[in-house]
């Protein structure tokens, strides 16, 4: 962590919160259980995001089958490990062991099937999965992916000790571990002490939210739980974000990017823009044109 910086962001209207969710308690891959908050009905109002899970369990039986093979197209997933250890393999060859605090970025674009599952046989496993739509004209190419380790991630500290790992995007002058032209995305992990306080610009054409994983925040007034979901209003007024943290120290991932104004159309693991190009995936899944597994 380098030395203190001045968290200079100076707003003239922040957002407000539209609204809170809490998220829906579910299972996935095989029958690793996690909490959905961003859920298939607010994809296009968090576009260009399409879902996110957080998982965060000390049972075993919880997480430990994992998420054998599967497939993907059309999107992004950033898997964001907080505590534990998981290997992912995938049929474009890549393989690595995502650890405490590091990123695992994968652009599944024209397909790639691949599989996460946990290297740990006890202790707690905590994270999130965000999935991040590409636009049309980028659903095709070829898969991506790279592994990122905590040391890896860049970070700062402000003056009132508030820590931020930024994952995507631009924070304070400090620009995250990936950038995205299109979906500008951005992904900050910020954890304040106690009655401190976080300022963030956001361009007021991007979609915005707040999610809360230890403590309880505040955003201009209104009280965002733990284990909540605040939804940004948004405002072509409005230049970013202040999060306070309340009388216990809390930590917020903030995410924000601008949206692709397209149609959204998923059928499970696929997300294209039409129904013809959902049945084109299928077709080429099952016709093993995703490569020959991991």
């Amino acid at each position: 962590m380098t030395s203190p910086i001045k968290n200079e962001v100076m707003l003239t209207q922040p957002r407000q919160v539209e609204q809170l969710y809490a998220g829906i308690d579910t299972q996935d891959g095989a029958g690793v259980k996690l909490t959905r908050v961003l859920t298939h009905q607010l994809q296009q109002r968090l576009d260009p995001y399409l879902m996110l899970d957080n998982f965060k369990s000390d049972d075993p039986e919880d997480y430990i089958a994992g998420f054998p093979n599967h497939p993907h197209r059309g999107f992004e997933t950033i898997t964001y490990m907080i505590t534990g250890r998981m290997r992912h393999k995938d049929s474009a060859g890549n393989e690595g062991l995502l650890e405490n605090g590091g990123v695992q970025w994968m652009t599944a674009a024209s397909g790639v099937i691949h599989s996460e599952i946990p290297e740990q046989e006890d202790g707690e496993m905590e994270g999130f999965q965000l999935w991040l739509n590409l636009p049309a004209k980028d659903k095709m190419n070829n898969p991506w992916y790279q592994d990122f380790q905590n040391a890896d991630l860049p970070k700062f500290v402000t003056e009132n000790g508030t820590e931020v790992t930024v994952i995507a995007g631009e924070s304070n002058g400090i620009a995250g571990a990936v950038t995205r032209e299109v979906t500008e995305p951005t992904y900050l992990d910020i954890h304040l002490p106690a009655g401190a306080s976080f300022s963030h610009n956001i361009p007021p054409n991007h979609n915005a939210f707040v999610f809360v994983y230890r403590g309880n925040a505040s955003i201009e007034g209104k009280q965002v739980p733990l284990k909540n979901m605040a939804i940004l209003k948004n405002d072509p007024n409005a230049d970013g974000i202040t999060i306070q943290a309340g009388s216990e120290a809390t930590k917020v991932i903030l995410v924000t990017g601008r949206p692709l104004k397209e149609p959204i159309v998923q059928y499970g693991p696929f997300v294209m823009n039409s129904e013809q190009e959902i049945i084109q995936a299928i077709n080429d899944f099952q016709q093993g044109r995703f490569g020959e597994g991991a």
